[in-house]
């Protein structure tokens, strides 16, 4: 059995999600760009490739990888107690 965390986020100025412990320690305008981009997706899949589009206008070396890790650090910082691979 699973329990549900209530998280809220906030996207009119900067983005931010507030959890039942209080504020979410999210990194960097990039990963907060990652977050309001799936959230705009609204539980709807969002391509690698997409991301990658929206986050750079000329995407760098690693770029699929930097993806990986912010989303990775997102589920970290929004699930907190949720077991991790």
């Amino acid at each position: 059995m699973t329990s549900q965390t209530s998280v809220r986020f906030g996207v009119l100025g900067p983005v931010e999600a507030v959890g039942e412990r209080g504020p979410v320690p999210l990194k960097g305008t990039r990963q907060r760009a990652v977050l309001a981009r799936l959230l705009v997706a609204r539980g709807r899949l969002v391509p690698v490739d997409r991301l990658v589009g929206d986050l750079w206008a000329e995407p760098p070396e690693g770029a699929v990888a930097a993806i990986r890790t912010f989303v990775a650090d997102l589920r970290r910082a929004l699930e907190p107690d949720r077991p991790h691979p």
